[in-house]
């Protein structure tokens, strides 16, 4: 016994001696997280793979921003549930995607983008106050427009009134805190239609329309955090397709095609045509010829995701038609030029030098998703999980190539509670990525 008490002494005086592990404590810091809310448009709701449902809805940015306030004493948080794994059913719509094995024209089987089969969720004016006000399709002045709801359906969903303004729906709710995540469609529905189908919002009007939604989200004495609007021309939407992707591989193909373009059509070309990648042929209606108003494509220039690709595979669509003989070039619907992708470009520039002005003005935390966006096309890491902007694999951009995944969803979920920490001093713990996917395979 003589020789064992020692070394019970000393392990006890061992004991006595460790650090004690402070406990994570949640605070809120200077922020009132009581009745929480949130404003924006899809990606916001939940939207992914191209249409609303269910499950991607679960795990929307707000949904997952809620579930972590709750430990700092947010109460309830109260989405327009959309109740099938299908979508909302609206003329129009289209079901959700998801990967599957697709046949395309040449015979080749591989995995893509297929449409979801089941039921769809009905279209019914729910009429209740909800917490998550993501509208899918909604620009920032759109909130101020009376009777949206007869003009967008899925707000039509859960409006509480026919005739009433977005911005109406807010004061009542009587938030304490709010996240806003509005305008990227102000430019982005501009940059989807090739440039073509829409117009880029103005900077001063879109400077007014934000100031109206944040003087309607802030009237109670509500705090919150805005976020910038990221570069769209940087998502899978718009770089997956590239450029040079027409590959040319006999010699004799490469020689039929330059001669027809010289001494047939006589378009004259920035490049002869090679083995190889090649620039696609597009539209260029300034161009002096004729009949054919065609160019190359230049280094930059994207191609939209919407691009018929089995004509692009198989029909020639980007040289010459198969079945006319003549220069078929991608229509201007699904080219995004280099003067298009500026324009897209400058106003989020002014956008974000707008927001960042009104975060001074209301005194907001700012999340800077545009960086953050810049960030994750280069690849990022959070607790081990990787993530970048590549089409399907990345694990970032769901099935649309616009709209993020539920992995993507946490991931940026973290970097609004990381700007909130900062900007209020609170510690909201941040959300397990790990628990949360990106495509899923079939």
């Amino acid at each position: 016994m003589k020789k064992i008490f020692p070394i019970l002494l000393s392990l006890v005086l061992l004991a006595s001696c460790q650090p004690k592990i402070k406990e994570f404590s949640v605070t809120s810091g200077s922020a009132n997280f009581k009745k929480y809310i949130a404003v924006g448009n899809s990606l916001f709701a939940g939207f992914a793979d191209g249409a609303l449902y269910h499950s991607a809805q679960q795990n929307s940015i707000p949904n997952l921003i809620a579930g972590q306030l709750k430990l700092a004493g947010s109460g309830t948080f109260i989405q327009p549930v959309v109740t099938s794994e299908y979508g909302v059913n609206y003329p129009g719509s289209y079901p959700r995607l998801k990967l599957g094995y697709v046949t395309d024209c040449s015979g080749a089987i591989s995995l893509g983008p297929v449409p979801y089969i089941g039921q769809k969720d009905p279209l019914a004016q729910l009429g209740y106050k909800v917490d998550n006000i993501g509208i899918p399709g909604a620009k920032s002045f759109h909130l101020l427009i009376p009777g949206y709801a007869l003009l967008n359906p899925y707000y039509y969903r859960f409006a509480t009134s026919l005739t009433a303004k977005v911005v109406d729906e807010i004061p009542p709710l009587n938030a304490t805190f709010f996240t806003l995540w509005l305008g990227d469609n102000d430019v982005l529905s501009y940059a989807q239609t090739g440039g073509v189908g829409d117009t880029i919002t103005s900077p001063a009007f879109f400077q007014t329309a934000m100031g109206g939604v944040l003087q309607a989200l802030t009237a109670n004495g509500a705090k919150g955090v805005i976020a910038t609007i990221p570069d769209v021309t940087v998502i899978p939407f718009f770089t997956t397709i590239p450029y040079n992707g027409l590959v040319l591989t006999r010699q004799s193909l490469v020689d039929s095609v330059n001669y027809f373009m010289d001494s047939v059509y006589h378009v004259s070309l920035s490049q002869k045509y090679h083995l190889g990648q090649n620039p696609f042929l597009v539209d260029d209606p300034s161009s002096p010829h004729p009949y054919f108003k065609v160019r190359m494509m230049k280094e930059g220039e994207l191609v939209l995701l919407t691009v018929p690709q089995d004509s692009l595979k198989c029909g020639g669509m980007g040289l010459i038609s198969k079945y006319k003989l003549t220069p078929w070039p991608i229509p201007n619907q699904y080219v995004l030029t280099t003067d298009e992708i500026q324009k897209t470009q400058a106003a989020t520039l002014e956008y974000n030098q707008i927001i960042q002005g009104l975060a001074t003005h209301f005194d907001l935390g700012v999340v800077d998703m545009n960086t953050k966006l810049g960030d994750l096309e280069k690849g990022i890491a959070w607790d081990g999980v990787h993530l970048n902007t590549t089409f399907v694999s990345g694990g970032a951009f769901s099935l649309d190539g616009l709209h993020l995944t539920s992995l993507g969803n946490a991931f940026a979920a973290n970097f609004i509670i990381e700007a909130i920490n900062n900007k209020f001093a609170s510690t909201i713990p941040y959300i397990d990525v790990s628990k949360y996917h990106g495509v899923l395979l079939p």
